[in-house]
């Protein structure tokens, strides 16, 4: 691995981004289903919530601004288009089926933004960017899963957008934890900083101005 790694610092991979003064957070399709290994969960999913939870309340008591999405595809499918050609089990996630229905440990509160999308990433095809512009938000601090798949396309979003991205990387979980260190690792070259709830808690982040 440290060979590895001075290829990326030789190559001037790897640095970080920062903080910014006015952090968001992005809570991934932290759903039933995804809770439930005989869906599409396993690995550490289930410690991945639980963390989040913490970091809601902590979000909460800042007054930084928190979306969450959930996958949610029309009763027929008629909605539906590539990702669920790969992914065939998504379809199952319709607006009523309890599978799609996020998880009460983490369930929003009043003023959080709840985003339904039929594609991995949060940005694609949904109001986040523009809300969290309205927000005057600079910061993006991101949980949910799975990490090689949602988590990592709204990450790579969120760097498009010239949001400074933080992973939070113990609030991030995947069905296989090989992808899930994988992605951690390549998110940390290139689109994110990666970042420990205890890490977070410790850094100057300012709570919302009213």
């Amino acid at each position: 691995m440290t060979d590895e790694l001075d290829i990326y610092r030789r190559q001037g991979m790897g640095g970080s981004m920062g903080l910014g003064v006015a952090p968001a957070v992005v809570v991934v399709d932290f759903v039933r289903g995804f809770a439930d290994p005989e869906h599409f969960g396993g690995g550490n999913i289930g410690p991945a919530i639980a963390r989040t939870a913490e970091l809601l309340a902590l979000a909460r008591s800042r007054g930084w601004p928190v979306a969450h999405t959930r996958v949610v595809y029309a009763d027929d499918g008629s909605d539906a288009g590539a990702f669920a050609l790969k992914a065939t089990g998504l379809a199952k996630l319709t607006e009523t089926s309890p599978l799609s229905q996020i998880l009460p440990e983490v369930a929003p509160v009043p003023g959080e933004l709840v985003l339904r999308k039929r594609q991995a990433s949060a940005f694609f095809g949904t109001e986040l960017a523009g809300w969290l512009a309205f927000r005057r938000v600079d910061t993006l601090l991101v949980a949910g899963c799975t990490t090689s798949g949602c988590v990592r396309a709204t990450v790579v979003d969120s760097c498009s957008h010239n949001f400074r991205t933080v992973v939070v990387t113990d609030c991030v979980g995947d069905r296989a934890l090989g992808p899930h260190e994988a992605n951690l690792f390549d998110m940390g070259q290139k689109y994110a900083d990666l970042m420990s709830l205890e890490e977070l808690r410790t850094r100057n982040l300012a709570s919302a101005v009213s």
